[in-house]
């Protein structure tokens, strides 16, 4: 009985080590050349295994698209709130928000890549959504204190937008210089109006 647990254990064992090394080719290729572009046959190829292997963990491409998406996000796992822990000042709020998500963007650096297939892949549009809402609550708490509209959010999650980050690094910027960049534009916009208002609790 012992002996036959054991070989079912070393079986699933090398199921989930191959199920891994699916995932990971699969998200190799996405960060290569984008999701649409990405074949199952090139899946299998780059992580060493037959077609009829990746179809038995995943069988439909979406499956291993959302396996792939978990695999980014434990990965490189978004900001949250904690980041602003010790901060009071609306510069210094600001300043940790802009690094915290631009620093996001610099880890996983084909974000915006991915995000063009939104619109042929619904659990892709489903990732794309969860990041602009947790972008978007991110910036509402960076600004609750200083009771911040919504206008104001919104332009702030704007300007932290995948596209400005890549955009500025395209421009010659590190991540941590368009950060700092985006941060001092972002204070300057709202230090009048919001720096003096009454503080709230985060």
């Amino acid at each position: 009985m012992a002996r036959r647990k054991y070989r079912m254990d070393k079986r699933a064992g090398a199921a989930e080590e191959t199920r891994r090394r699916i995932v990971e080719a699969c998200f190799d290729l996405h960060c290569q050349k984008g999701i649409a572009d990405t074949t199952m046959t090139e899946i299998a190829g780059q992580a060493g295994v037959s077609v009829g292997t990746v179809y038995h963990h995943f069988p439909r491409y979406e499956d291993a698209i959302t396996a792939c998406g978990a695999h980014a996000a434990a990965k490189v796992p978004p900001p949250g709130p904690g980041v602003f822990d010790g901060l009071d000042s609306l510069e210094d709020r600001l300043k940790a928000l802009a690094a915290a998500v631009f620093g996001y963007f610099g880890r996983l650096k084909v974000f915006d890549l991915i995000r063009a297939d939104r619109h042929r892949y619904e659990v892709v549009q489903g990732f794309v959504d969860q990041e602009a809402a947790g972008r978007l609550a991110l910036a509402r708490a960076a600004l609750a204190p200083f009771g911040a509209g919504d206008r104001d959010i919104h332009l702030t999650a704007a300007l932290l937008d995948v596209s400005v980050h890549d955009e500025l690094c395209r421009a010659g910027f590190t991540t941590a210089e368009a950060a700092q960049d985006v941060a001092a534009t972002l204070y300057a916009r709202l230090k009048e109006r919001l720096a003096a208002a009454p503080r709230r609790r985060p």
